[in-house]
């Protein structure tokens, strides 16, 4: 009976251990810094409305976030402007990816077109096209953001300072910059569309179909 009690007492023992180093060790780490919530930021291979809102959360908790130390940076950081333009391409960077994230999420409420054999669904479809335009306002909402911040990242003093750690980044204000990527435009063009759609469900009555 002691054997079995002291071996009873061993496996509990053995077990608080593997407790101790393996499961409070990940409740130790907390996410602080823009860099952590950017890391935990991924695309799905099908992504569904719930993964598209996780994403969401974590950018948006990205841009309110602090930069961590200039030496956990991204990309390499010598001085000071390399600092300032990084925060800036960064702050771009993450609004150029809330617009992609919004656009996926309005995609999945958006019906496309309208057809007249649709007036039965009619409330379901306003109520589907509400939440669709909702995100491509939000999307307008942060294509300003990112504009602004392409535009703080081209200044004068940074014209010769490519930061090659992030070129992809760099390559996304360029474009900004020259006008080839527009969000702007193509929200517009989206939001014109839905509340077309919205005009002619609205205008729908029992003679439609």
């Amino acid at each position: 009976m002691k054997s079995i009690h002291f071996f009873g007492k061993k496996r509990i023992f053995l077990i608080a251990i593997l407790v101790f180093l393996f499961i409070l060790p990940s409740f130790s780490y907390f996410v602080t810094y823009k860099e952590q919530y950017y890391r935990l930021f991924h695309v799905h291979y099908q992504q569904y409305p719930d993964d598209i809102m996780e994403n969401i959360y974590w950018l948006e908790k990205a841009v309110a976030a602090d930069f961590s130390n200039p030496k956990y940076a991204l990309t390499k950081i010598d001085d000071e402007k390399d600092w300032e333009k990084y925060r800036a391409v960064f702050m771009m960077h993450l609004n150029l990816k809330l617009i992609e994230q919004h656009l996926r999420l309005g995609g999945k409420y958006d019906k496309g077109k309208v057809y007249f054999y649709d007036a039965p669904f009619r409330e379901a479809l306003l109520f589907e096209l509400e939440r669709a335009e909702s995100c491509y306002q939000a999307g307008l909402y942060y294509w300003r953001e990112a504009k602004l911040w392409a535009e703080k990242a081209s200044e004068k003093k940074f014209y010769f300072l490519n930061l090659s750690g992030i070129q992809n980044w760099e390559d996304e204000r360029e474009r900004i910059i020259n006008g080839k990527l527009n969000y702007e435009k193509i929200i517009t063009r989206e939001l014109k569309r839905i509340a077309e759609n919205k005009a002619y469900l609205l205008a729908m009555d029992e003679n439609t179909y």
